[in-house]
This record gives C-alpha cells, sequence and structure tokens, in this order.
C-alpha cells in the first residue's frame, strides 16, 4: 500500500493581513489497484491548487464513449482509507465542462473515511457531441476537506428571521 502524502508549500507568516499561503497537509493511505497501475496518483497541479486530478483507470487502448446525455463511471484505479474527520470531495474539471461539456454528477460526490472502496468518477456528458475518455485521462478532481457532524436539538418552534421560509428564488436573481 502506497501512502500518499498530500503536500503544499506553505509559510509560517504572513506577508500582510489580506495574504496567506498556508495551507495544511493530511497523509492519506492509497492503494493502487491492479487496473491503475503506471497511472499517476492523484496530484496538485499548481501550488495552491484545492483538488487533485483523478485518472481514467481503463484497460490499455481501451476507450469509453458517453453519447449525448449519457454517463457512466469512471474506475480510478485507487482505493483509500482518509483519516476519521476528513471526507473526499469528487468534483467536475472546469476545462471539461467549459471545452466539452462534461461534468461530474452527484456533484460533489462525497467519498467518506470509512470507505475503501474503488474511487470512480459519475461522468455526464451534457454536450450534444460524444465525448471519449481514454485511459489516463484527468477526468475530474478530489478536494480533501474536514468533516463536522451535526447534532439535532428537538426544538418546538425556531427563531424568526428576516428571510424566513423563503427560498427556491425567493431573493430573486438581481
Amino acid at each position: 500500500m502506497s501512502r500518499l502524502s498530500l503536500r503544499t508549500q506553505s509559510k509560517t507568516f504572513w506577508p500582510n493581513k489580506f495574504e496567506s499561503n498556508y495551507m495544511t497537509t493530511v497523509s492519506i493511505n492509497v492503494k493502487a489497484l491492479t487496473h491503475g497501475e503506471g497511472l499517476p496518483l492523484p496530484k496538485y497541479e499548481t501550488a495552491q491548487s484545492a483538488g487533485m486530478d483523478l485518472y481514467a483507470a481503463l484497460g490499455e487502448g481501451e476507450t469509453l464513449t458517453l453519447g449525448a446525455l449519457e454517463r457512466a463511471m469512471v474506475p480510478t484505479g485507487l482505493a483509500m482509507a482518509l483519516p476519521a474527520g476528513y471526507e473526499a470531495q469528487v468534483r467536475p474539471r472546469s476545462g471539461l465542462a467549459a471545452k466539452n461539456g462534461v461534468s461530474v454528477l452527484n456533484t460533489p460526490g462525497t467519498i467518506d473515511a470509512d470507505y475503501r472502496g474503488e474511487v470512480k468518477v459519475i461522468l455526464v456528458n451534457l454536450s450534444n457531441e460524444p465525448f471519449i475518455v481514454e485511459r489516463g485521462m484527468r477526468v475530474a478532481q478530489m478536494v480533501i476537506a474536514p468533516v463536522t457532524q451535526g447534532q439535532w436539538v428537538k426544538v418546538d418552534d425556531l427563531d424568526e428571521t428576516a428571510r424566513g421560509a423563503g427560498g427556491f428564488g425567493s431573493t430573486g436573481t438581481r
């Protein structure tokens, strides 16, 4: 089992009160599955990237064609053990969305700390043109985030707010 260590540049000082280059890291145990061998581990493309790119772990020479409005679960060839108190969020890559109309359903897709199966990406083609996924293609990004669990407190009444029960467009668009 490999150990993926999320590392970024960090500073212990702030040049001014509006700028901070300090980023935290957490170590994540990761297992490369057989069909993911030879592919890179998820990685940050820049020093301050929030998301790591996930790669399609299709078989050698295999492609996956998504027709218009079709979806498919794309394997990444990875399983991982997130530390307790963290989740991984699978999100679309902006370039695939803007240039090809390809996105991720169930966005963000949550990977819980106790999940040990393969990480898969639910890709959808929202364009009118077929989209071809190839082995090693960067198909999504994954953000590691801390989790806060809520605890319900039953009450008879809720405090009043200016918004009240208004929702679903009640504040307008302008």
